[in-house]
C-alpha cells in the first residue's frame, strides 16, 4: 500500500470525522453536561467503533454489513437508547445543587461503550467504511503491516477531530458556574442528546 493511498484514506476519514454528525453531536452534548474525563472515554469508545468497521472492511465483511442487517439495527436503537439514559441523568442532575466535579459521571467505562454503540448505529459511519473505504484501498492487496498502518491512522485522525471539540466544550462548561446557568446547560446538553437519539434511531 502506497503512501499516496494512506494519504487519500486519512484526507477522507478527517473531513468525515469532522463534519458534523450524531456522533459529534453526541460529543459534544456530553461534554458540556460531563466535563472532559467521560467526555473523553465516550470518544474512546467512538474510535474503537471505527476500528471493527475498518477491520470488519479488510477482512471482507462488508457484503455482510451490507445482507444482514438485523444485528445492525439492534446495535442502533441500543445506542439510541443508552443516549436517552444519559439525556435523562443530565437533565435531572439539573434539579440538585449544582457542582461540576459531583456531576461528572464516574462510570468511565459506560461513557466508553455509549461512544462504541453511537458508532456502531450510525449511519454516516457505515457508509464510510462499507461504501467508501473499498474505492480508496485496495483491499485484495492488504498485508497485516498494511492493517496497522490503517489502524494508527484511523486512531490519530480521528483522535485530531474529536480532542478539540471536547476541550472546547468542556471549558464552555467551566466557565458557567452558577447554578441556574449549569441547570440550563445540563438540560440543554439532555436535550441535544435525546435528539441525536431520535435521529440515530429514525435513520434508515
Amino acid at each position: 500500500m502506497t503512501p499516496t493511498t494512506l494519504l487519500a484514506y486519512s484526507g477522507a476519514l478527517f473531513i468525515a470525522a469532522a463534519i458534523p454528525g450524531p456522533g459529534m453531536t453526541a460529543i459534544v452534548a456530553r461534554a458540556l453536561g460531563s466535563g472532559f474525563r467521560p467526555t473523553f472515554f465516550m470518544g474512546l469508545g467512538l474510535i474503537l467503533g471505527d476500528l471493527c468497521y475498518l477491520t470488519a472492511v479488510v477482512l471482507g465483511l462488508a457484503l455482510v454489513a451490507q445482507t444482514f442487517t438485523t444485528p445492525f439495527l439492534i446495535i442502533k436503537f441500543l445506542g439510541a437508547l443508552y443516549l436517552l439514559y444519559i439525556a435523562f441523568k443530565l437533565w435531572t442532575a439539573g434539579l440538585l445543587p449544582q457542582n461540576i466535579e459531583a456531576q461528572r459521571d464516574t462510570k468511565i467505562g459506560l461513557s466508553f461503550l455509549s461512544g462504541l454503540l453511537v458508532t456502531l448505529g450510525n449511519p454516516k459511519t457505515m457508509l464510510f467504511y462499507v461504501a467508501l473505504v473499498p474505492t480508496l484501498i485496495p483491499l485484495e492487496e492488504i498485508t497485516m503491516r498494511d492493517y496497522a498502518a490503517l489502524a494508527g491512522l484511523t486512531f490519530v485522525v480521528l483522535m485530531s477531530v474529536l480532542i478539540p471539540y471536547i476541550l472546547l466544550a468542556s471549558q464552555a462548561r467551566a466557565l458557567l458556574k452558577k447554578p441556574a446557568s449549569l441547570k440550563l446547560l445540563n438540560r440543554s446538553a439532555a436535550s441535544v442528546l435525546a435528539g441525536t437519539a431520535a435521529y440515530i434511531a429514525a435513520r434508515a
